[in-house]
């Protein structure tokens, strides 16, 4: 082989007017030339037969790991490798044994193999990877920080095989020095291992997954998983801004994961009304009556009346008792009774999930009345159309039953007020427009004074006549 390069150099040479004596010093380097023009030949002829001829062969397959497995990006890489042996076993022959760039185009040979081979193991791990994930046992798990692992541990043996090979020292004497400054590595590298065994944690535990929703409060988080890789983990928040956390964060800090109920098929609604404490009281006959008209209601007021009176008659109060010794119903019990009816026929709260109509401690505020129900509608639009519908619902019922919601004095009712009170003190001032009832004229009981007629005069001129007459 040696003597077919050295004539096809010595040809080459002789076509482009290269004098004889000169031949020696170019010989090597012509020969270099052709051997790396081939071998680049060599690697198109194989990309454009091998690669589309196998993609045909996996397509028309029936199972689909081939079709990753044997990708466009495997198939190029070892075209690649072919390509980087054969330059690797005929570069050797182009130069003699003692010259002196011999040394150096063979350790940029044994380099560039190595690169070559790493090429093909990441995308061999990046299609073995794909593999995988396309399993439904590991369907949506956070896989791509392990692959970026494996990927990240195959740079660091062809980065320690590379190095020792240009500095011509084995790679056992490298990773000795490698050792040695494994400090400065841990910091360099400290986002990278901590990822690592994060991901290890995540994908292990099913923490979280590609397309769960979580909330990560500490750094207002609050939307869809849609990457997560070694270092980083993406989240697209509902106001499509993107928050990127390390995977750390979510191992050593809490957050929320709602996946779990969205699995479930409810999501919980606590809706809060405070009512006026003034406005609860007794049920008077006339109200009960008015109850029972309601239908979701009827039955309840009559079954609640009849405990009622059982309970009575056991403890001896009559109905003229005192109220105080005399069980009977409130208008809030009857509401929440009403609302819980509500609940579960008119709406779609679950009736397998705690569904409860309760009262939460008083505040100076007033009474909480909470409503703690699952929705089916487990997504952000329908299941804000069911609260805000019962919300309403509660808002403009409570009149109903007499009772009142509580609310902080706003403006409006400030400028009421005032005009309430300043039309009463007008009213107040104002002289009286009602004219005295008519009659005979009144006499004077001075003698001698003058009959003033009713209505006529004013108090000071009929007080300057009596004193006259005086």
């Amino acid at each position: 082989m040696r003597h077919l390069l050295k004539k096809w150099t010595d040809s080459l040479l002789d076509w482009l007017g290269v004098e004889s004596a000169a031949h020696d010093t170019w010989e090597s380097w012509v020969a270099l030339g052709l051997v790396i023009a081939a071998t680049v030949l060599v690697d198109q002829l194989l990309r454009w037969t091998i690669v589309p001829g196998v993609r045909k062969v996996v397509e028309r397959t029936r199972t689909k790991w081939d079709d990753r497995l044997f990708s466009t990006r495997v198939l190029r890489c070892g075209c690649h490798l072919v390509s980087a042996v054969l330059i690797a076993v005929v570069l050797p022959v182009v130069f003699e044994a003692r010259a002196a760039a011999r040394e150096a185009v063979l350790r940029l040979l044994n380099v560039y193999l190595i690169v070559s081979i790493f090429r093909f193991v990441s995308a061999f791990i990046y299609a073995s990877f794909q593999i995988v994930a396309a399993s439904p046992s590991w369907q949506n798990k956070p896989i791509k920080g392990l692959r970026q692992t494996a990927q990240g541990f195959a740079l660091l043996v062809c980065f320690i095989l590379a190095v020792s090979v240009l500095m011509d020292k084995s790679p056992t004497i490298l990773l000795t020095s490698l050792g040695a400054s494994a400090a400065v590595l841990m910091l360099i590298f400290r986002d990278s291992i901590l990822g690592f065994v994060s991901s290890i944690q995540l994908s292990a535990n099913d923490m979280v997954k590609v397309g769960d929703w979580i909330s990560v409060p500490k750094f207002d988080a609050d939307g869809a998983v849609e990457e997560v890789s070694l270092t980083t983990v993406k989240i697209r928040n509902w106001d499509n801004t993107i928050v990127t956390l390390p995977p750390y964060q979510l191992v050593s800090d809490s957050f929320v994961n709602w996946h779990a109920m969205q699995l479930s098929g409810g999501r919980r609604i606590e809706l809060s009304v405070l009512v006026d404490m003034t406005s609860i009281r007794f049920c008077t006959p006339e109200m009960l009556e008015r109850f029972r008209r309601i239908r979701l209601l009827g039955d309840y007021v009559d079954r609640t009346e009849q405990e009622y009176a059982r309970l009575n008659e056991a403890q001896g109060a009559g109905a003229d008792d005192s109220p105080v010794n005399r069980m009977r119903q409130t208008n809030l019990a009857v509401f929440r009774a009403y609302m819980m009816r509500y609940l579960q026929e008119k709406t779609s709260a679950r009736h397998d999930m705690k569904l409860a109509v309760r009262m939460l401690a008083p505040t100076d505020t007033g009474v909480p009345i909470q409503l703690y129900f699952y929705t089916t509608s487990i997504y952000f639009v329908d299941y804000v159309q069911v609260e805000l519908a019962v919300f309403e619902h509660m808002l403009c019922i409570l009149p109903e039953f007499g009772l009142r919601v509580f609310q902080s004095p706003s403006g409006d009712d400030l400028r009421a007020w005032t005009e309430a009170l300043r039309a009463a003190q007008a009213a107040q001032a104002a002289p009286s427009a009602v004219p005295p009832p008519a009659g005979p004229p009144v006499s004077s009981p001075v003698p001698g004074a003058a009959a003033v007629p009713p209505g006529s005069g004013s108090p000071e001129t009929t007080a300057s006549a009596s004193e006259r007459a005086e």
